[in-house]
C-alpha cells in the first residue's frame, strides 16, 4: 500500500508529518468511512486534535495537537496569523513579475458552495509569492498564505489567470504530460500510450513555522518535495527552460 504519511516529528504536545497527495486529511463530510489521515492517526496515538487541513490533491507538512491545552494554543496561533505557511506551486503561464502579492477577498460560489471564488463579498484573504524557476508556459512559485481561506493559493492565482498547472477543479488539465512543452523530437513507440508525468494538484505545504504550544520556542518544520513534483520540475527545466 502507498504510504499516506510520514512522521516529521512527534512529541507530548504535537505531531507533524509530510501528508501525501490523494489522501483526506479529514473524514469526508458526506462519505465519512472514507481512507483519512485524522482516523489513521487516532488509531496509531489515541485522541489527537485537527488544528488546519491539506486539500486531499495537495501534499505536505501538517501539523496536529495531542492534546486539548496544545489545540488551543496553535488554534490561537492560526487564528491571529502567527503560523508562517509557505508551498511550492507549479502554475500555468509565465509570471511577469519576480515577486507579488494577491490581496483577493474570497468566498463559497453561489451555485456551487464546496469551491470558492474571488469576490468583494468574500472574506479578506492575502497570498504573497516568489518565482523560482521560469519556463516557456510555466512557473514554479513559493507561496507563503497570510490568510487560511479554502483553497486559497488555487483560487488566487486562478483569479490573475495562471491557475495550479494541474487543479481539476480550478485549473485547465487534471493531468500534465510531456508532449505538452517537449513539442521537438517527442515521440511514442507503436502502440504506446503517454503516461501523465503528474495528475494531482501542482501544489506542496513546503514549510510551517510557529510557536512550540509547551516549550514556547519557534520551530519550523519543512516536508522535501515529493518525487512526482521533483520529477515534473525536473522534465520543465531539461525542456522548457
Amino acid at each position: 500500500m502507498k504510504r499516506t504519511f510520514e512522521i516529521i516529528h512527534e512529541d507530548d504536545a504535537i505531531i507533524v508529518l509530510n501528508k501525501a497527495a490523494g489522501v483526506l486529511s479529514l473524514p469526508d463530510r458526506y462519505h465519512p468511512e472514507r481512507f483519512n489521515l485524522l482516523a489513521q492517526l487516532n488509531k496509531a496515538y489515541g485522541k489527537v486534535f485537527v488544528v488546519h487541513r491539506l486539500d486531499k490533491e495537495t501534499s505536505g507538512v501538517m501539523v496536529f495537537a495531542r492534546n486539548e491545552e496544545a489545540h488551543k494554543h496553535l488554534s490561537q496561533q492560526f487564528e491571529n496569523r502567527a503560523v508562517f505557511k509557505h508551498y511550492f506551486a507549479i502554475v500555468d503561464g509565465e509570471l511577469p513579475e519576480g515577486e507579488g502579492k494577491i490581496d483577493k477577498p474570497l468566498a463559497p460560489h453561489q451555485h456551487h458552495p464546496e469551491r470558492m471564488v474571488a469576490s468583494l463579498r468574500g472574506k479578506p484573504s492575502l497570498t504573497t509569492y516568489k518565482v523560482t524557476h521560469k519556463f516557456r508556459a510555466f512557473t514554479a512559485v513559493e507561496a507563503e498564505i497570510h490568510t487560511g481561506r479554502t483553497h486559497q493559493i488555487r483560487v488566487h492565482f486562478k483569479s490573475i489567470g495562471h491557475p495550479l498547472a494541474v487543479d481539476a477543479i480550478y485549473g485547465k488539465r487534471s493531468e500534465l504530460f510531456l508532449s505538452e512543452f517537449k513539442r521537438k523530437n517527442f515521440r511514442l513507440g507503436k502502440n504506446q500510450e503517454e503516461r501523465p508525468l503528474i495528475r494531482r494538484s501542482t501544489l506542496h505545504a513546503h514549510r510551517i513555522a510557529f510557536t512550540h504550544p509547551a516549550s514556547g520556542r519557534p520551530v519550523e518544520f519543512e516536508a522535501p518535495l515529493p518525487k512526482d513534483l521533483r520529477a515534473t520540475l525536473n522534465q520543465l527545466q531539461k525542456w522548457a527552460g
